[in-house]
């Protein structure tokens, strides 16, 4: 059985690559934004949970974050769209274990 320290402790997944249409890069951010949007409320349902006190202001600062990127990227993508442009998107996901 491997140890811990002959483990990889670095992870990358090339998740976007590639030249898209103003909707189809719109359609794959909106995505992306959604499922963090949402698992942030998730989050702050759990904890919320038996405790309608609790403001959560950490998960409603980054649900309000995510939604405010969603509204400037929809303004991007209106106006690639309009001058009839090409996206290229590229997007790398690092996952590091913490000590």
């Amino acid at each position: 059985m491997e140890t811990l320290e002959q483990l990889k402790t670095t992870q990358k997944i090339d998740l976007i690559n590639g030249s898209f249409t103003a909707s189809e890069a719109s359609d794959i951010i909106n995505s992306v934004l959604k499922v963090k949007i949402n698992f942030h409320k998730f989050q702050r349902l759990s904890i919320t949970e038996g405790n309608d006190k609790d403001e959560c202001v950490y998960d409603n600062g980054r649900i309000a974050e995510l939604m405010n990127e969603q509204q400037i990227a929809k303004e991007f993508f209106s106006q690639a769209r309009l001058g009839g442009k090409k996206l290229k998107m590229r997007s790398v996901i690092q996952i590091e274990i913490e000590d």
